[in-house]
């Protein structure tokens, strides 16, 4: 019996991300990702200095470098990136599926991206997500950044320690997290609520806020099943921000109250 189109399409997808690689570069990012044990290392590659500084973490992770001479460091990425004398070749982190990393602690807080490509505003929302607690980053496996390089350094360690999935169908998953109990809501600039208000009453209950692409902003079918649109309360008449900037602010204004 022939398998549907759509079988096909799911386990070729599947041997593709079981090839897939990446090349994390910088000190900050590698050494990160040495000591994540979660992190499959598969090339380490190094300048002596660079490997004096990660000496400690190269010693964790078990890992054989390969000493390079700074004038002929040949690894695959672009070659205007600053990589301070080190890259590593990895595998993508397997972070399990929207209930592993969206149930957790009481009133938790999730940060969906629609169509947001930009790796280093990705990068920084992973940042921002850590430092203020959010459980998880959701993208979507096409439209949305993959894991890089260039992502990895702007998160500044933060891929190796936040939950950040790339999943098939955005509104599917808003539709998850709602029937696990969220309240779910999209930033938009011309909306009439601000995000406090939106969730003064609803203190107890975990809260996803939905972000689009600069420009365009939010898709139409997200506004459709999203549970409401909120905004950033701005002083003035200039209310656009980055994409990573909103994203930290809408953050904290949902939890300032808790």
């Amino acid at each position: 019996m022939k398998k549907p189109k759509w079988v096909v399409q799911k386990e070729q997808e599947k041997k593709a991300q079981g090839r897939e690689t990446l090349w994390l570069f910088g000190l900050h990012a590698v050494r990160d990702a040495l000591m994540n044990p979660a992190r499959q290392k598969l090339r380490l590659v190094v300048t002596l200095n660079a490997q004096n500084k990660l000496e400690a973490a190269i010693a964790q992770a078990g890992i054989a470098p390969e000493i390079v001479d700074p004038r002929k460091f040949s690894v695959p990425i672009d070659p205007g990136s600053v990589h301070q004398g080190a890259a590593m070749e990895v595998k993508p982190l397997d972070w399990g599926t929207l209930e592993d990393v969206c149930i957790g602690p009481a009133a938790p807080r999730v940060v969906m991206l629609d169509r947001v490509t930009d790796p280093h505003n990705v990068g920084a929302i992973l940042r921002s997500a850590e430092v203020l607690g959010a459980s998880a980053v959701i993208g979507t496996r096409h439209h949305s950044a993959p894991e890089t390089g260039a992502l990895a350094k702007t998160a500044s360690g933060a891929l190796e320690r936040q939950p950040y999935l790339r999943v098939r169908n955005l509104a599917d998953s808003i539709a998850a997290l709602q029937r696990m109990g969220y309240l779910v809501l999209g930033l938009d600039g011309e909306a009439e609520q601000t995000i406090e208000k939106a969730v003064a009453d609803h203190l107890d209950r975990p809260v996803a806020l939905v972000f689009g692409a600069e420009g365009p902003g939010l898709r139409a079918k997200t506004k459709d099943v999203v549970d409401g649109l909120v905004r950033i309360d701005a002083a003035g008449g200039f209310g656009s921000l980055n994409v990573s900037n909103a994203a930290a602010i809408a953050l904290y204004a949902s939890r300032a109250r808790a």
